[in-house]
């Protein structure tokens, strides 16, 4: 899967947990491995550009979706791909996502995580105009963010743990690093 991520923010902002939440978020949705999508981090005066020009609303906000018309949400995840789907751009605004993680009481990045997914769902056609499409919508993104936070505290959990086992090994010589020592 192809994610591209360009911050143009003006920001710091850990792009590579970004592209992770995208990446998992598709995986899960059975999106195909073909697929690109891009990240776009913006300032606010370019989001607020954007809302008004395409959503006809005032002032920036936090997360658009631009879907491309070329993606087929209604093809069988394992039916054959005609090639890659271009699914899409998300817009992320920092700066608008920092005072709502300040409302929220949360950091930035738990903030863009959210509206990454939420971003990816946009560009899987879910919408919550409705209450009903929102009930859908919004459950379906917390079970995403939790499921991707716990895998990823799991795998951090595990990298400890080797980190601490090869130490280990190294202090009593069968390390990687023992001159003809043993390895894993």
């Amino acid at each position: 899967m192809s994610i591209e991520i360009a911050n143009e923010s003006g920001m710091a902002v850990a792009e590579g947990p970004i592209v992770e939440v995208a990446r998992y978020a598709l995986d899960r949705m059975g999106v195909s491995p073909l697929a690109e999508l891009s990240i776009m981090l913006i300032e606010l005066e370019p989001m607020a550009e954007l809302h008004e020009r395409w959503l006809d609303e005032p002032g920036p906000t936090d997360v658009m979706s631009f879907p491309m018309d070329e993606y087929d949400s209604a093809r069988r995840p394992d039916a054959p791909s005609s090639g890659p789907a271009l699914l899409g751009d998300i817009v992320l605004c920092p700066a608008f996502a920092a005072d709502q993680a300040a409302t929220a009481g949360h950091g930035l990045d738990d903030e863009l995580h959210l509206l990454t997914v939420h971003g990816v769902l946009h560009l899987l056609g879910y919408d919550h105009a409705e209450p009903d499409e929102e009930r859908t919508m919004f459950g379906l993104q917390a079970e995403l963010l939790a499921d991707w936070r716990t895998q990823r505290a799991a795998a951090a959990r595990s990298a400890r743990e080797r980190a601490a086992d090869d130490r280990l090994l190294g202090t009593v010589g069968l390390g990687d690093d023992a001159a003809g020592g043993a390895t894993r």
